[in-house]
């Protein structure tokens, strides 16, 4: 019984690493959960977007606006868009890093 439960431990353990995306594996997401309700959630809350409804945080609209992926949202974080200011020489690299991780983690739960 001990045997198969190392088994199991061991196989859940290695399924954790293998699939775990190297860049979430890197970012702090509960410093980026931080950094998002300080600078974000004000336009962002739950996922949405108050400035334009219809470019939301949700998996959908990510996927649907080449937006699912850590350099993606990172570049967008950095540098602005349209109605959103940029954020290079507000925030960090590494709290850049960090909330973009933590939008798609969300947007991965569903927010």
């Amino acid at each position: 019984m001990k045997r198969l439960l190392s088994i199991v431990l061991v196989a859940i353990a290695l399924v954790t690493v293998l699939f775990t995306p190297p860049a979430l594996a890197d970012a702090d997401i509960a410093n980026g959960a931080k950094v998002f309700g300080a600078n974000c959630a004000a336009c962002h809350i739950g996922g949405g977007n108050l400035v334009n409804a219809t470019k939301t945080l949700k998996q959908s609209d990510l996927e649907q606006y080449s937006m699912a992926s850590l350099d993606a949202i990172k570049t967008q974080v950095t540098n602005g868009k349209a109605a959103m200011p940029a954020f290079r020489g507000r925030l960090t690299d590494a709290q850049i890093e960090d909330v973009a991780a933590y939008v798609l983690a969300q947007a991965e739960k569903g927010w």
